[in-house]
């Protein structure tokens, strides 16, 4: 370079970084609350990514998570205009929402399949769901009033061996002639730690139960005033969830530890993994269509299964607790390994 022209040269890069700096300092997040269902841990880890490694910045968005517990309604505060968005557990809560008359709407599922899982001893030899039925079954309120009505109907399972699951395993440790249900990302891991072998895994999804988890759920207004926010945080937390699955997830976790300290980075690597394997987030739809797909074909199948199960009623118009305006625009599929596609 010519040395004449150094200084320059020198002010000229000085004055675009200036402008870029100024550029960035000039831009304007949209605040965007998010409340979780659940204290922070690995099953909802895309969206402490997004927001730990800047995804959510880069789509316009400041966004605070709200982390749920068992003392804590984070969905009474989305229904209230208190929280943006919220994580629903499963496609059951949307059909009670329209049951109800309650104005929020599920626009991605983060999960093609259910977590729920029934876990087994070694010693009792279940090979499949209906090896269960002459088992011992710790069963909590809310799974038989959800999923145990669907084992009645479709698999003709009976209330007669279910005990109280009170999240606490030392009963089925304790009976090996029993099953309990669980997380396929934490129950399975807990138990092994605790007991010291390794418990069988039913995964209720591969047996029919189809319902989508981990969805993300705001209000109908918000949805009326702002698509493009809920379009952006749909994208980013898409992002995220790819970035936590098969990137450098370290952000994340340290920010989910940070929140949650009872989160072990052993526990965290452990649910990742079984995300994986099972195909928890990333199969399905959501190979074509990107994480968080839903399809109405899918919903509707679910539905029919718990107008069967006598779970809901076969009047409510279904269809009003969801939208695929936001989802299945193969958000972040690039973001994939090769060996995936």
């Amino acid at each position: 370079m010519n040395p004449d022209l150094l200084p320059r040269a020198l002010t000229a890069a000085m004055f675009a970084a200036a402008l870029a700096m100024s550029s960035a300092g000039a831009q304007t997040l949209d605040k965007v609350s998010f409340g979780t269902n659940w204290l922070p841990e690995g099953e909802q880890g895309g969206f402490f990514q997004a927001l730990a490694d800047g995804t959510y910045k880069q789509y316009g968005l400041d966004v605070t998570i709200v982390p749920g517990g068992p003392n804590d309604n984070n969905r009474m505060l989305l229904i209230a205009g208190k929280l943006d968005f919220f994580l629903s557990a499963n496609t059951l809560q949307s059909f009670d929402a329209v049951a109800n008359k309650v104005p929020v709407v599920e626009v991605a599922a983060m999960f093609q399949k259910d977590p729920q899982v029934f876990l087994t001893h070694p010693e009792s030899k279940v090979a499949k769901l209906e090896d269960l039925k002459p088992l011992t079954l710790f069963v909590s309120k809310e799974g038989i009033a959800s999923y145990f009505q669907w084992l009645k109907s479709e698999y003709k399972f009976s209330e007669d061996k279910v005990r109280p699951y009170t999240f606490n395993s030392q009963p089925f440790v304790a009976d090996k002639q029993s099953a309990m249900q669980g997380y396929v990302t934490s129950e399975p891991y807990a138990v092994e730690q605790a007991a010291k072998f390794k418990p069988g895994v039913l995964l209720l999804a591969d047996y029919g139960f189809n319902t989508y988890s981990t969805l993300i759920e705001t209000r109908s207004d918000l949805i009326d005033k702002k698509p493009d926010l809920v379009q952006r945080f749909v994208d980013a937390s898409i992002v995220g969830w790819y970035h936590y699955l098969y990137g450098d997830n370290a952000p994340g976790n340290a920010l989910i530890k940070k929140l949650n300290p009872e989160m072990t980075d052993d526990l965290l690597a452990y649910s990742v993994a079984k995300l994986k394997e099972y195909g928890i987030v990333d199969s399905g739809d959501a190979v074509k269509n990107g994480i968080g797909a839903m399809t109405d074909e899918r919903v509707a199948s679910f539905f029919d299964k718990m107008v069967r199960a006598g779970v809901v009623h076969s009047d409510i118009d279904f269809r009003k607790g969801y939208t695929l305006r936001f989802a299945n625009k193969g958000v972040g599929v690039d973001l994939r390994p090769k060996d995936k596609n």
